[in-house]
């Protein structure tokens, strides 16, 4: 997936502890499988519910993660970036850039269409009974 990069960083530290799911979130990206043209960085691609990132709360979808324990991603082929995840022990401290994904990526806090298409079908359904009621009341 390639999109536009956002031009204003966020560097953030995080520090997650290893949970029974590890860190709680995928990783996308690396010199073999560029997630945006011509960058070789390393992205959050998921974030898993009830992991050490969800509850930390500050890595989303598309946030690019710079190093992890102190060792650079950049340039790396996804492979070794995994090994150097699957070695990092049980405190893991990440550098991120928060604001660096591309634009398509992220998510944008509006209700996805699911969501807005429930709220259409309760709204036609309150508007039927709301008719039949004026119906029955008019008779």
């Amino acid at each position: 997936m390639n999109g536009s990069l956002h031009s204003s960083p966020t560097l953030v530290d995080i520090n997650l502890n290893r949970g029974p799911a590890g860190l709680g979130f995928n990783i996308i990206g690396g010199i073999d499988q560029q997630f945006v043209r011509n960058d070789n960085g390393v992205y959050v691609s998921k974030i898993k519910e009830g992991g050490s990132a969800a509850l930390d709360g500050r890595l989303e979808e598309g946030d690019k993660i710079l190093a992890i324990n102190g060792v650079s991603l950049e340039n790396r082929y996804h492979s070794d970036v995994v090994e150097l995840f699957r070695s990092a022990g049980e405190n893991v401290h990440l550098r991120s850039d928060l604001s660096n994904g591309p634009a398509t990526s992220k998510p944008n806090r509006q209700p996805s269409s699911s969501a807005l298409g429930m709220l259409a079908l309760f709204a036609g359904a309150v508007s039927i009974i709301v008719i039949v009621a004026l119906y029955k009341r008019l008779k």
